[in-house]
């Protein structure tokens, strides 16, 4: 493959102005940097405490008043589809659950949108997080074997060529389901899957077109993981270099070194840690403030926390944390950074810009002039 390929990701929420406002803007962000593709998440609520989301820690909170009004992602892909003509990028959720929603819904959902954009649809999709499943009466229990469930539904209705279906399940049972929607030319969408543990990239290796891995870490274990996929791959018959490489990588830039420092000094960029793995948090020399085996992301539930305890929390975080978390600095030092992680087997990195996450709503918005200038380079790769 010459060069990497490169999509951009949003935060699906809700602003002052409209609820489309930034999303059109990322859209056409993209569009001009001639990005593949625009990625959009699947949460009912987000992944930082709303207690510190205030204008005294978070400048863009002028312009997002509820950092908890996540807009749901399949309308708004459907309304960017209709309401866009140029560009044609590949448009695709990063990720759904697979047990907060049925996998028959999102089947129809992403055959649906792949109808709509002609082909361009991409179904990402994993465990998810407990925030956006417990607190609303979601099983929690067994995430990878609801999710290795979900897949094999999700294929088995795409794959009956309208025949009704049935099939055992203790999660997902059908008992003759019917699924009519056509394929695009004869191509249902692409599925990426969002994978970390063991099973989980097994399952990637057996189903999956992608591997979309979100959470923090570090280039050398994402090319061991890789392996994993590969391997499984094989083992079920496919070919282990038809999976894509893709990786799902926060940005956090501005125009100077000093601008990226004073946003990582920053409480709201802080609090965004508390999704990093308490592993990566030890190799800092510090534990994570919710316990020494806490895993991150997939069972932070951060809006029951107050003010204060977000506060002692961020008090904890070292910036070598979050250097290492994420990709930080001016678009030169973001490009060095993302060359180890092409180097250790990435050829696929969606840029998720979280250049925002600091006191200063101007230099927030500002970084998105060097924003620009990473995704152009990052496709020279």
């Amino acid at each position: 493959m010459c060069g990497l390929k490169v999509g951009l990701a949003d935060q699906l929420v809700n602003t002052r102005q409209s609820p489309t406002a930034l999303l059109q803007a990322s859209y056409l962000t993209a569009v001009a940097n001639r990005v593949e593709s625009l990625w959009v998440p699947d949460h009912l609520n987000a992944l930082m405490p709303r207690a510190i989301a205030t204008t005294q820690y978070f400048g863009a909170a002028k312009l997002i008043p509820k950092i908890d009004a996540s807009l749901e992602p399949w309308t708004m892909l459907g309304h960017l589809a209709a309401r866009n003509r140029i560009g044609r990028l590949r448009l695709g959720v990063g990720v759904t659950d697979a047990s907060r929603r049925n996998p028959a819904v999102t089947a129809q959902a992403a055959a649906t949108l792949h109808l709509l954009t002609r082909g361009r649809a991409i179904l990402g999709i994993g465990t998810g997080e407990r925030e956006g499943n417990q607190p609303y009466g979601v099983d929690w229990t067994k995430p990878v074997a609801r999710f290795e469930e979900a897949i094999a539904t999700i294929r088995a209705l795409w794959e009956s060529g309208g025949q009704l279906v049935s099939r055992d399940s203790p999660f997902f049972p059908l008992h003759n389901a019917v699924f009519d929607l056509p394929p695009y030319r004869g191509k249902w969408p692409e599925i990426w899957i969002a994978a970390h543990g063991p099973r989980m990239l097994r399952a990637t290796g057996r189903y999956a077109d992608a591997w979309l891995p979100g959470i923090p870490q570090r280039p050398q274990e994402y090319e061991q993981r890789l392996e994993v996929v590969r391997a499984a791959a094989s083992d079920a018959g496919r070919d282990p270099m038809s999976i894509t490489p893709a990786i799902w990588l926060f940005v956090l830039t501005g125009r100077t070194r000093d601008d990226v420092e004073e946003a990582l000094n920053s409480d709201i960029a802080k609090s965004f840690a508390l999704n990093v793995s308490a592993e990566m948090w030890a190799r800092h020399g510090v534990q994570h403030p919710l316990g020494e085996d806490f895993s991150g992301a997939q069972d932070l539930i951060p809006q029951t926390m107050d003010k204060q305890t977000v506060l002692s929390y961020t008090a904890q975080v070292p910036v070598s944390l979050l250097k290492e978390a994420f990709l930080t600095g001016t678009p030169d030092d973001v490009i060095e950074q993302a060359a180890h992680w092409r180097d250790h087997g990435v050829r696929y990195i969606v840029v998720c810009n979280i250049s925002t996450l600091q006191p200063s709503l101007r230099k927030g918005l500002t970084a998105s002039i060097p924003l620009a200038t990473i995704l152009c380079k990052l496709k020279k790769l």
